[in-house]
């Protein structure tokens, strides 16, 4: 496995360029044989459509891509076979929750998602609803996650202007510091409470991260490396 590496941008130039996946097209039958399995596994999945990228750069300050719409059937079989096709990337946002007390609030994924028992910030594949135009707008997939995933609107938080891209393999995980004006265990209480409320919530449980310690396998390794980075300049 590859160390991740962090690019820090101040701007993302994410085109959406409509294109045909021959990976979904050439294993088109085995897709469908791999999805019907997961969904008997979890019948809460649904072959939704999703962007992936192709052809990232950073030069000059941005990251920029080209992004086109694949079925989620695809880019699940894409994920669970180690993803064959390296010319693809899955690029996401993620709202990096930061009190201040200095804790991270992050979310453990229920037992019916795609990614269950990960520690995520709240994030999301980007799909169609974030496309503006001709571009893929990553900072609305991330306040749409937000707002799902905790209850949180952009007038809870101070969005950073810049990002970090975190790096992996073909993963390009796109994170934005929110900063938020209370505790951790504040904050973690109004998420759970916003759990609550919902029939099919896609956090099971709420997480704090003040120390490298808190730190365990299943967070991913990008989100960690970003949380890492973090201590590491405060210190």
């Amino acid at each position: 496995m590859t160390v991740p590496v962090i690019h820090r941008v101040a701007a993302l130039d994410l085109r959406y360029e409509p294109w045909t996946w021959p990976f979904a097209d050439q294993h088109r039958a085995e897709i469908a044989v791999h999805f019907a399995s997961k969904q008997r596994e979890k019948p809460a999945i649904w072959n939704g459509r999703v962007l992936l990228g192709r052809d990232p750069a950073f030069a000059d300050g941005r990251l920029s891509a080209s992004y086109f719409e694949a079925d989620f059937a695809s880019f699940l079989a894409w994920r669970d076979w180690g993803f064959p096709d390296r010319g693809v990337f899955n690029g996401f946002g993620l709202g990096a929750l930061h009190c201040a007390d200095g804790a991270f609030v992050l979310g453990e994924m229920a037992q019916h998602t795609s990614n269950a028992g990960r520690i995520y910030f709240p994030s999301g594949t980007p799909d169609p609803s974030d496309i503006r135009g001709d571009r893929v707008d990553i900072a609305s997939s991330v306040a749409r996650e937000v707002e799902e995933e905790t209850g949180l609107t952009p007038s809870d938080y101070r969005a950073d202007p810049v990002w970090d891209c975190v790096v992996s393999e073909t993963t390009i995980a796109m994170v934005r510091l929110l900063q938020v004006d209370c505790s951790g265990e504040s904050l973690r209480d109004r998420i759970k409470a916003n759990l609550a409320r919902q029939s099919q919530p896609e956090f099971a449980a709420v997480h704090l991260v003040r120390e490298r310690a808190d730190l365990t396998a299943d967070v991913p390794r990008f989100v960690a490396a970003f949380i890492e980075q973090q201590f590491a300049q405060a210190e």
